[in-house]
């Protein structure tokens, strides 16, 4: 089957995200050990727990786009997967972020989640609607 429009873009959407997040947590992790100097209690491994969460994710959404591109049975249930924590994570943010940003986070992850759930998308990672 030949892989969805959709898919595509949201292939190549998750491989540039991935490759952000991951540098994005490689400079957390290397600006936790800048911080340990400012006298901070806690803040420097704040900072590398961070980084580390953010550079898991970063492959997580690398091996996301290698399975859409792909369109390995497994990448549909992945995508699901980290879009509920992406919705689960601006909630958790709602507080330091504005709201139009959280609001937009969460819209933009449900419009995928129910782009995902369309039965030509589940088809074409071979799932049965």
């Amino acid at each position: 089957m030949q892989r969805p429009m959709g898919i595509t873009i949201l292939a190549v959407l998750a491989a540039i995200g991935g490759a952000f997040a991951i540098l994005a947590g490689l400079a957390l992790m290397a600006l936790s050990g800048a911080t340990a100097d400012l006298a901070i209690p806690g803040l420097s491994g704040l900072a590398a727990i961070i980084g580390l969460v953010t550079v898991a994710l970063g492959v997580a959404e690398l091996g996301l786009a290698y399975g859409f591109w792909g369109l390995k049975p497994w990448a549909w249930m992945l995508g699901i997967v980290l879009e509920v924590i992406a919705i689960v994570l601006d909630v958790v943010q709602f507080r330091s972020a504005t709201a139009s940003s959280t609001i937009v986070g969460v819209v933009i992850a449900g419009i995928i989640i129910y782009y995902l759930w369309q039965p030509h998308v589940r088809r074409a990672f071979g799932q049965t609607v």
